[in-house]
C-alpha cells in the first residue's frame, strides 16, 4: 500500500485494499481524508463496489438527494440482489457501473465518481490528493440526526 503525503499529485494513485478485500458484488466504505488546498485536510469518504463480473467503481459515499452517506442505516451499499447501489436512508437505486439513479427521489441524478483501478493486485484511487490524518476526520457536517436506540428486554 502507497503513503500518502500532501506533496502527493493527484496523477499518483493511492492503494486502498487489496483486490479480494472486496468480492464481486460487495462493496466497501473507506473514510479517508483529502487535501484541502490551505494545508489542511477535508473528509473524503468514499465507497468501492466491485461488479458481479469483478470491475471496480468508486464514488463519493454521498447519495444525491440529501448528501447522506449511502450506507446509513443499514450498514450496506448494494441491493438484496449485489446488481445496485442502494441509499440506505432514502432507497434510491443506482448502477454501479455508471452510479447512474434509477429509481428514487434523485432520479436521474448521478453518483460523484472518483476514478478506481486495479494495480498490481491492490485497488487504487487517482486523481485526489490525500493526506494522512490521525485521527480520523470529525466534523459538524458528519452528524446525522438518525439515533440508533436499543431496547433490551429485561
Amino acid at each position: 500500500m502507497s503513503d500518502t503525503t500532501e506533496s502527493q499529485t493527484p496523477d499518483e494513485v493511492f492503494a486502498i485494499c487489496a483486490m479480494d478485500e472486496i468480492a464481486p458484488g460487495a462493496a466497501k466504505a473507506f473514510d479517508l481524508a483529502e487535501a484541502d488546498g490551505e494545508g489542511g485536510a477535508k473528509p473524503f469518504r468514499i465507497v468501492v463496489a466491485r461488479a458481479k463480473d469483478g470491475q471496480f467503481f468508486s464514488y463519493r459515499n454521498a447519495c444525491p438527494h440529501q448528501g447522506v452517506w449511502l450506507n446509513i442505516g443499514s450498514g450496506g451499499f448494494l441491493d438484496e440482489t449485489g446488481a445496485l447501489i442502494k441509499c440506505g436512508r432514502h432507497g434510491a437505486t443506482f448502477a454501479i457501473e455508471t452510479g447512474y439513479c434509477s429509481s428514487g427521489a434523485c432520479e436521474g441524478a448521478f453518483l460523484q465518481k472518483v476514478d478506481v483501478e486495479a494495480l498490481e493486485g491492490d485497488v487504487c484511487i487517482r486523481g485526489v490528493t490525500l493526506v494522512e490524518e490521525d485521527p480520523p476526520l470529525r466534523h459538524a457536517d458528519d452528524m446525522d440526526e438518525t439515533m440508533e436506540i436499543m431496547i433490551h428486554p429485561g
